[in-house]
């Protein structure tokens, strides 16, 4: 009999890159895909499976690449397509695999098909679009951008109708309901899996298709696609992925899973904000309320759990009570805010403090579900909340004490955007170079505990158990389990020390070792210092 095979992608470690911030191969100020090619080695090093590049496309970079005027290119400040079968290719030569961004929602209002569709009504283009004479259609679906739109409709001048976006007027809506549109996003699917990619990190899946009198979010008819667009990988590309970016409550995120047969992974957007809301307020039952409140998915999917991405840290899956705490904790100053969320990136949230930011890695590492960590933040860079937008956690990866960083050879003025100076965060402290150098920096810390988790698959593959601890409410108890291995994880979500009594917790008697120390454990009475954790594994 067969054994069963347990998926890559349940037991993988994600990084997220930026090719235009990662770093720059030919000295125009602009990181690129040569750049991520050059930089493989170390991504390896910190224990990376699979990395999910942001989006490469050719755009106007209005939203930082996400909208999209080609699909079938790559924009030419990032390489060529050459170059990127050869990132394929050195990737998967040192054992990783490599996933792209798939923006299936919207295009630019730069891309042809769009130009064609407004400058003729009789182009095939016109129906690749949502169109109107009215902007009062629709009428209940929210609007996404509240700092920067005021409806989900603009009026194009060439085609006198208005026509349907969900984010940025630029960003037009394709029509899925056109087969035309259906089977294009198919063919761009194939076109970068043929060159050997292993998947996608599908954008904004919730909004394909539009009704009248619903939220047009999560519809029975774009679930019928996205069905369509997982029956092409399983027959054409079996061992690919999707993994889904729906910003959504947990009962709404469980049917992208659908019967194993919709999305591979999806990301568990609720759990983020309740680990810094659990922080904050020293009390881990937000953690353990929204995991209560997370369905059971089927055996062959996985969550994608992160702590910050590319993005704002979203507080819309949060209570108006909750988004305020939290802006008012992580985000006092305004700047620090936006949209329904919290522009800053890990380490400032958690004022650069190391004890903090490895404690929330390990509680990360601990959960069930597979980790992505965003480039940077395995060695604490900060940010700048006075660039534009998102662009604040955007910027050039710091690798050394060096001129820009380490970033690019080229004048600090022709910087895509400028590197981090302030005293706090600045590149002559915090980069690549030094932290190598230091056993004890935080990127051995992190590369410790992916290589732990690596070794020991029961946390990819176990059940969970999660105990509240009444008298000390910080104490983030997590027991792992698969019938062969059992793991314990106490982690400490306060400022004062914690006693455990291991003969509480039923692991009295027990031989167990310390998994980041590597060593027995002799007492069974322990003291967990203020926001720290101890890993241990039963033998």
């Amino acid at each position: 009999m067969q054994e069963k095979r347990t998926p890559w992608y349940k037991n993988a470690v994600f990084y997220e890159v930026s090719a235009r911030a990662y770093f720059d191969s030919n000295g125009d100020g602009i990181g690129d895909i040569k750049g991520v090619t050059m930089k493989l080695d170390y991504i390896k090093q910190l224990g990376v499976d699979c990395i999910w590049l942001l989006p490469i496309f050719p755009s106007p970079l209005v939203d930082d690449g996400y909208d999209i005027s080609d699909y079938y290119n790559i924009h030419p400040d990032l390489g060529s397509i050459a170059d990127f079968r050869e990132l394929i290719e050195e990737t998967h030569q040192r054992g990783m695999r490599i996933i792209a961004d798939l923006v299936v929602n919207h295009t630019s209002d730069q891309c042809e098909w769009f130009k064609q569709a407004e400058a003729d009504e009789n182009s095939p283009y016109r129906d690749y679009y949502v169109w109107s004479d009215s902007d009062q259609r629709y009428a209940d679906a929210r609007i996404i951008f509240v700092d920067t739109e005021t409806s989900n409709w603009s009026w194009s001048e060439k085609a006198q109708k208005y026509y349907w976006h969900r984010f940025y007027a630029c960003q037009p809506d394709l029509n899925y309901d056109n087969p035309a549109v259906r089977e294009e996003m198919k063919n761009i699917m194939r076109f970068w899996l043929d060159m050997g990619i292993d998947g996608f990190r599908a954008d904004a899946v919730p909004y394909l298709i539009e009704r009248e009198g619903t939220n047009c979010e999560n519809l029975p008819e774009t679930h019928a696609y996205l069905k369509e667009m997982r029956k092409l990988i399983d027959e054409e590309y079996p061992d690919c992925i999707l993994l889904a970016e729906a910003n959504q409550w947990p009962q709404d995120l469980r049917p992208y899973f659908a019967n194993g047969d919709e999305f591979h992974m999806a990301f568990q957007f609720p759990l983020m904000p309740r680990i810094f809301k659990a922080l904050a307020k020293s009390d881990c039952s937000p953690i353990i309320e929204i995991l209560n409140m997370t369905p059971e998915i089927p055996d062959a999917c996985q969550w994608c759990t992160f702590l910050r991405n590319h993005d704002e840290l979203t507080l819309e899956m949060v209570t108006e009570e909750d988004r305020q705490f939290l802006w008012n904790f992580y985000a006092p100053v305004k700047r620090m805010r936006q949209n329904l969320g919290i522009r800053r990136r890990l380490a400032p949230l958690l004022d650069g403090e190391p004890r903090k930011i490895e404690l929330l890695n390990a509680i990360l590492f601990s959960l069930p579900g597979s980790p992505i960590i965003y480039y940077g933040d395995e060695i604490g860079m900060g940010d700048n909340i006075y660039l534009e937008d998102r662009d604040g956690v955007r910027t050039p990866m710091q690798w050394t004490d060096g001129k820009n960083a380490g970033f690019s050879n080229a004048g600090e003025d022709s910087l895509y955007l400028p590197v981090i100076k302030s005293d706090q965060f600045s590149y002559t402290k915090i980069n690549v170079a030094a932290q190598l150098e230091d056993p004890h920096s935080l990127f051995h810390h992190i590369r410790h505990l992916l290589e732990i988790r690596k070794q020991n698959p029961v946390w990819a593959e176990g059940s969970y158990e999660i105990t509240y601890n009444e008298e000390y409410p910080a104490l983030l108890t997590i027991k792992r389990t698969d019938g062969t291995n059992t793991i314990v994880t106490f982690h400490n979500l306060s400022d004062k020390t914690i006693p455990i009594e291991l003969s509480m917790t039923g692991f009295a008697e027990r031989k167990l070792v310390d998994l980041v120390q590597g060593t027995d454990l002799k007492e069974s009475k322990l003291e967990l210092s203020p926001y720290s954790y101890l890993w241990l594994i039963e033998q």
